[in-house]
């Protein structure tokens, strides 16, 4: 799993079956502290929302085959799913 930030969401009139009734979220990923990896400025992707998260909300994120199991139907054209919003961090 990955720490991501909400920034957006995405309206797809025209999709795959199995993206039907499924809420489409803009993330980009982020360190612990909510800054943006220098490796991943200015990157950001489409997730599948499991959870209900909403925009600017901290979130779990993860991929390929994991993320498909988030949802009961096979084959899938998922690839990143939203799986759990984050409330608190404590780091030691």
């Amino acid at each position: 799993m990955q720490l991501a930030k909400v920034v957006g969401s995405v309206v797809s009139t025209q999709k795959s079956a199995s993206l039907t009734g499924k809420k489409l979220m803009v993330v980009t990923l982020v360190n612990l502290d909510g800054s943006t990896p220098h490796f991943q400025e200015n990157t950001q992707e489409v997730a599948v929302d499991s959870m209900g998260a909403g925009e600017g909300e901290l979130v779990l994120v993860s991929r390929g085959s994991s993320a498909r199991k988030i949802f009961p139907e096979p084959n899938q054209a998922i690839d990143l799913a939203i799986v759990g919003i984050v409330d608190t961090i404590d780091r030691f």
